[in-house]
């Protein structure tokens, strides 16, 4: 229970004191793009001048009027979207409370709220109870390393992006730390908008380079370091196996079945070890004819 009170505690301190920040930067992300996209286009347009045997200027506006349309598609998307999803996000502030308020009970009247559940299920649910031991250890494990590793991923990430004077640098460590929710997937995506910041900002120099370094340093520790100190005892799951859950669960379910690859893959594990095995029935039978 101290522990629970300490991270929700820690959760609602980050949450008032890192969103305003975030909020902001959002605010000034956004308003760059259009400035960061005429840099773009004059970078394209001297590029027939640079490399005229490789590049025509028929190619380059080809290319930025492809690149218009489909920002411009791209938008009428959004508001689009925007209007017809105002129910869906009244829908969600109400969650937004009412989910908190549910995990709080059902954290608080835990034992009462299990017993009453038991009384209508079999008694004889050895299985049942083999699987809910095992799965009720490994994603309490699981939830809290992961929590960890996203508070040390995003700390170091902030620290490496203000070191280095990166813009955004609340912003970008905050989806550093969360891309750690989506295994191998999440750190490829997250790298994108970071490179693409980061060369908007300085330009193909060392800079850029120092960056990309240092953040590639940061994932090699998470994936070679602090995840196997963290998840030893954890998650015991092969990285092929993740691999492949993500791929099923995600081709099922699409982002939710990626984001919750790894859960899923733990009930497959812990029903096959149930299971009961050739061996486990042979010693049974041997006992029961004894």
């Amino acid at each position: 229970m101290v522990v629970l009170t300490l991270f929700v505690g820690f959760m609602l301190l980050a949450s008032f004191g890192l969103m305003p920040t975030i909020w902001t930067q959002v605010v000034n992300l956004t308003a760059d793009i259009p400035t960061m996209f005429n840099d773009f286009q004059r970078y394209l347009s001297h590029l027939p001048q640079e490399y005229p045997d490789l590049i025509q200027p028929q190619m380059v506006n080809t290319f930025i009027d492809t690149v218009q349309s489909r920002v411009l598609g791209l938008g009428e998307t959004v508001v689009k979207g925007s209007l017809s999803s105002l129910v869906s996000l009244a829908a969600l502030a109400i969650y937004l409370i009412l989910v908190p308020l549910l995990v709080f009970f059902l954290l608080k009247d835990k034992e009462q709220m299990l017993s009453s559940f038991k009384a209508v299920l079999p008694r004889n649910r050895r299985l049942t109870n083999k699987v809910a031991v095992e799965m009720n250890e490994q994603i309490s494990n699981y939830i809290r390393g992961k929590v960890t590793e996203i508070i040390i991923v995003g700390i170091a990430s902030y620290i490496t992006f203000a070191v280095l004077d990166l813009r955004y640098a609340a912003l970008l460590s905050v989806a550093t730390g969360l891309s750690v929710l989506i295994p191998y997937i999440g750190a490829a995506a997250v790298t994108v908008p970071i490179f693409i910041v980061a060369l908007f900002q300085w330009g193909v120099s060392p800079d850029l380079w120092y960056l990309m370094l240092a953040y590639g340093i940061i994932q090699a520790l998470d994936g070679n370091v602090l995840v196997p100190v963290l998840f030893s005892e954890a998650v015991n799951l092969h990285p092929v196996a993740i691999i492949v859950a993500v791929l099923v669960f995600g081709g099922l379910w699409g982002f939710w079945g990626v984001f919750f690859a790894i859960p899923l893959a733990t009930l497959v594990k812990a029903v096959w070890n149930a299971l009961p095995s050739q061996e486990s029935e042979d010693e049974a039978m041997a006992e029961s004819n004894r």
